[in-house]
């Protein structure tokens, strides 16, 4: 068995090496989607659905990964998405997770619900965004947020699909009932979940896009995006990014793939806006896959946390297996840069949305 196989075996060995590993409700919790999960079942095989026209002919002895997000220089085309409960998978959660994403030169997403203070994230060098729900009382969140600006945060990602949170379905005990407290939300402040308007916003808008930007002097990207005309409205209203996401398939089941809502986001938004895409990527393959259809950068959501199992070295593996799938796929489209894989996939038909 050569190398680039074993790597890829051990790549999609991860998710069944966590369910072994990590306690049922935890396993439950990272995997499960809404409801009957019909959204998170598709995703990671619709990727494979979109065909590539390779190039040929081309000199790709010298090829470049690197992007330049909102104004951050990256050495990769990939990040980690927002995911809580990393130090119930693993106790050094998003310092382990931090370490190996600054390691390889990515960007780190961190959730407000991190289990670590925004300070010792930001101590690890990594390039790190802010992910924020806003609450009823839209004042609440200003601690939350000015302890991330000062810790670093360069960015902060607002999530619009969550106005409340779907119903999982659990087969025996809940993740809450097996997990510390301890290990999330410490970077909110003592008894804020008591406090009136503590509740997630049910009626955010346009608004609350500008709220934040000049709450914190951060371009704000705008995540949970499938729609051409609400990718145009978050752009109007001041949106620096758009991140095309069905948050896993954590929210409204039998949402779009995200594999199928990216180009038509993309061309609705033009580049007025970065766009940004996640759900059900496992490979460098899938990677270059949704550059071709238009991302400007790829994050990752399950796959991180099921090579989180095993610590910062198994991230750090994952990291490199992407990296050499990545560079090996874009030699063989014929592309030597990221902005190369524009067109490698047919013309989009318009969407009817």
């Amino acid at each position: 068995m050569t190398q680039a196989a074993d790597d890829a075996r051990w790549l999609a060995s991860l998710e069944g090496r966590a369910g072994e590993r990590l306690p049922p409700p935890v396993f439950e919790y990272v995997a499960q989607g809404a409801h009957d999960g019909l959204s998170a079942a598709r995703a990671a095989g619709s990727w494979a659905g979109v065909s590539l026209y390779p190039h040929v002919l081309r000199d790709v002895t010298d090829v470049r990964l690197g992007v330049e997000l909102l104004g951050t220089p990256l050495d990769v085309p990939w990040g980690v998405a927002p995911t809580t409960l990393q130090r119930a998978v693993h106790p050094d959660g998003e310092l382990a997770m931090a370490r190996a994403t600054a390691a390889v030169g990515g960007l780190m997403v961190v959730s407000s619900n991190a289990g670590t203070p925004f300070a010792d994230i930001g101590a690890t060098g990594v390039r790190w965004w802010l992910q924020a729900y806003l609450p009823a009382d839209r004042a609440l969140a200003g601690p939350l947020l000015d302890r991330a600006v000062a810790a670093g945060a360069s960015a902060v990602v607002l999530t619009v699909d969550t106005p409340v949170v779907a119903t999982k379905h659990v087969a025996d005990r809940s993740v809450w009932d097996v997990v510390d407290p301890a290990l999330v939300r410490v970077n909110f402040g003592a008894g804020y979940d008591a406090r009136p308007g503590s509740e997630k916003a049910m009626d955010l808008g346009t608004a609350d896009l500008d709220r934040l930007a000049r709450h914190t002097g951060l371009p704000v990207v705008v995540k949970g995006v499938l729609r051409r005309d609400d990718a145009q409205r978050c752009v109007d209203a001041g949106a620096q990014g758009i991140w095309v996401s069905n948050h896993g398939g954590r929210q409204l089941d039998r949402a779009a793939d995200t594999a199928a809502a990216l180009a038509g986001v993309r061309a609705a938004v033009g580049h007025r806006a970065q766009v940004y895409v996640d759900g059900g990527v496992r490979s460098g393959a899938d990677i270059v896959t949704a550059l071709a259809l238009g991302a400007d950068g790829v994050f990752l959501g399950r796959l991180p946390l099921y090579a989180l199992v095993g610590g910062r070295p198994d991230v750090a593996r994952m990291n490199a297996v992407l990296r050499d799938q990545t560079l090996e796929a874009m030699r063989l489209a014929g592309c030597q840069s990221v902005p190369d894989t524009r067109g490698l996939t047919a013309p989009a038909p318009r969407h009817p949305i």
